[in-house]
């Protein structure tokens, strides 16, 4: 299930996670790992508005996120 206008708030649980090499530009590709799910990419977006604006472009190794746990955002998602 794809919602990109679901609204994914920060919560307690997020970890924050420095974006490593093999997801240079490929936030479909760390969603796949951790969710199970490329298209929950926009996931890391939402959450992190503040230091994503280019969804692509901006998940640079280096980069810290905060990412939701997978079982949170199952709650959020209503999946």
């Amino acid at each position: 299930v794809s919602r990109h206008d679901s609204p994914v708030s920060a919560e307690p649980d997020d970890y924050l996670y420095t974006i490593e090499s093999q997801y240079m530009y490929g936030p479909d590709l760390l969603a796949y790992d951790l969710y199970g799910d490329s298209q929950l990419w926009w996931v890391f977006i939402q959450r992190n508005m503040d230091v994503l604006e280019d969804p692509v472009f901006d998940f640079v190794p280096g980069v810290k996120i905060y990412v939701p746990k997978a079982s949170g955002l199952r709650t959020v998602l209503g999946v």
